[in-house]
């Protein structure tokens, strides 16, 4: 049949099972708009921003497992998208972002809304497109979801000039297997590597394992489970990797890192076998790769994709592959390898003890108070109030570390966040999207004052579609992160990171049509989340909990410094 490339457009993503596409439309895309009106096959969420869009898509894909889906217009419709492409690039997140562009024959005559979006695009995209031939639409966007999805995860973006959504062509639906000669990602582990990995954790005294988003990108949870389980040994889970080892158990040592606990990182530092899992050794993880290469230690690391290993830390046993499939023939070549090999139980008792020796300090104690509100009070009573089941999406900041650090994760794809790119104001259209999934669910928004008013205009999208998430602000007049470190290496000189003339947000979430609840007394924390949670469950609850202005992120690993050079509390100051 014949069909203009609209219809290619709307048809193709229908082939995808897409289900759900978030977006803003343009000049450039409106016969793609057109077509959408005209079908059913999937439902279009108009954001108020196309920054929004593409974080929504980006959370939508993050809980679902599936890719997400943004279309934004030429132009400012691109670069206003930018950001959440980044972002998305950044943690590895597979979407596919098509972009309207002006008729190719306008193309570099600074047509109106005309950017050049390859460009602009291309080093925060894990490939772009500029489709010149209406013939090669319905391929091209094949070819996006399937680079998207595989291999190491990330956006793919199609760039969709006008002249071409309205030219005609004939459409064969697309069968059979994609092939690229020139991508080709490499999925199962050498078996050599896994033996060799094998024999290092058989050996070892001290053995960790470290684990990033790789592991939840990979639906790999359940086999990091047994491994850990099955040898016995600490587990420590980034930021990106929280929830891919239940936050309970009690093999789990915490986030290790800048902002991590210190049985965490002191682990990291002396264990003498490291796995590293999913994970990319980044700054905030390992501090100064020097101050961590000075202990000597067997690393093995198991990741997607060759250019992360050995990038910042050099590695002894490399293995390229799926993390899922390697953590399998690993767990293959482990069970068979116990049965012939006994491990001494003593050595493995006295690593464990000297982790307990590093639990005691009680890094994440806090002082407490009934009145003043502690932002990390706060987050114990949500997991307290939604027993530990709800999605909790992050803003960054403050806010972001204590929900990292005092909500424990027990299953994977429930803590949406900011992690490579650190991105204010991805909160709200995270929740957008995360409902989007799972409408019934508890999703629980943690923000601050600063980064909610960067895309607080989604309320109104929430509205629209009847979304309701609540919105915890921790609201200390400050950009904690922005003021801490100015306490701390700036001479308390705090340099625009006071925020004045902050709006009434209960006010403005009623204004909205949500409901809006003021707290400032500890005592009141507990019921006001659980009004939230039961009395107003359909609804969006904007609460602004007042907190104590001048609390600080602690443990804290200043840069430049290594991993057991943490700040423990203000009197290490």
């Amino acid at each position: 049949m014949e069909l203009t490339g609209a219809e290619i457009v709307v048809r193709s993503l229908a082939d995808e099972g897409v289900e759900h596409v978030f977006g803003y439309p343009g000049g450039s895309v409106l016969y793609i708009y057109d077509e959408i009106f005209k079908q059913d096959k999937f439902k279009h969420i108009l954001v108020r921003h196309e920054q929004a869009a593409v974080h929504a898509a980006d959370a939508y894909s993050r809980v679902s497992n599936r890719v997400g889906v943004a279309l934004v217009t030429s132009g400012p419709g691109v670069t206003n998208a930018v950001t959440g492409i980044a972002t998305a690039y950044m943690d590895s997140i597979p979407l596919v972002v098509l972009t309207g562009q002006v008729p190719t024959t306008a193309i570099g005559q600074d047509a109106f809304q005309e950017a050049d979006t390859v460009g602009i695009t291309r080093p925060c995209v894990k490939h772009n497109f500029l489709v010149k031939d209406v013939k090669d639409l319905a391929e091209t966007i094949r070819k996006a979801f399937y680079i998207a999805r595989t291999g190491r995860p990330g956006p793919v973006l199609v760039d969709i000039p006008k002249d071409i959504t309205v030219a005609r062509c004939k459409y064969t639906p697309p069968t059979g297997e994609i092939k690229m000669r020139s991508y080709s990602p490499v999925v199962k582990g050498h078996q050599g590597q896994i033996k060799k990995a094998v024999q290092l954790l058989l050996q070892a005294e001290r053995p960790m394992i470290y684990t990033g988003g790789g592991v939840i990108l990979a639906d790999a949870a359940p086999e990091l489970t047994k491994l850990v389980h099955m040898l016995d040994v600490p587990c420590t889970n980034t930021l990106m990797g929280l929830g891919g080892f239940p936050g309970e158990d009690e093999h789990f040592v915490g986030m290790p890192g800048m902002h991590g606990t210190y049985e965490a990182n002191m682990a990291m530092q002396h264990c003498d076998v490291l796995v590293a899992i999913g994970a990319r050794f980044d700054d905030r993880v390992i501090g100064n790769p020097k101050h961590f290469a000075q202990n000597a230690r067997k690393i093995v690391h198991i990741d997607i994709d060759p250019s992360s290993i050995s990038k910042r830390v050099k590695v002894d046993v490399p293995i390229v592959g799926d993390v899922k499939d390697v953590l399998q023939d690993l767990l293959a070549h482990l069970e068979s390898a116990l049965k012939e090999n006994r491990r001494d139980p003593q050595q493995l008792a006295a690593w464990w003890k000297q982790i307990g020796a590093w639990r005691e300090r009680q890094c994440l104690k806090y002082k407490r108070s009934d009145d003043v509100i502690k932002p990390q009070f706060v987050i114990e009573k949500l997991w307290e109030v939604t027993r530990g089941e709800a999605f909790v999406t992050s803003d960054v900041g403050q806010h972001q570390m204590w929900a990292a650090q005092y909500y424990r994760f027990n299953k994977p794809r429930r803590w949406v966040n900011s992690g490579g790119l650190g991105t204010m104001g991805v909160g709200l259209p995270y929740a957008m999207g995360v409902q989007m999934v799972y409408p019934d669910a508890d999703v629980a928004v943690i923000t601050g004052e600063g980064s909610i008013q960067m895309n607080i205009q989604e309320l109104s999208t929430c509205h629209q579609y009847h979304l309701s998430p609540k919105i915890l602000c921790l609201n200390n007049r400050y950009l904690g992160m922005v003021r801490q470190w100015q306490q701390i290496d700036y001479g308390s000189r705090y340099a625009e990171s006071y925020m004045d003339s902050l709006p009434d947000f209960v006010k403005l979430a009623e204004a909205y049509g949500h409901v809006g609840m003021r707290i400032e007394s500890a005592r009141d924390v507990e019921g006001a989340l659980r009004e939230a949670f039961t009395t107003h469950k359909k609804r969006l609850v904007f609460l602004d909990i007042i907190t104590d202005r001048t609390e600080n992120v602690w443990p804290m690993v200043k840069a430049g410094k290594g991993l057991t050079e943490m700040l423990l509390g203000s009197e290490d100051l």
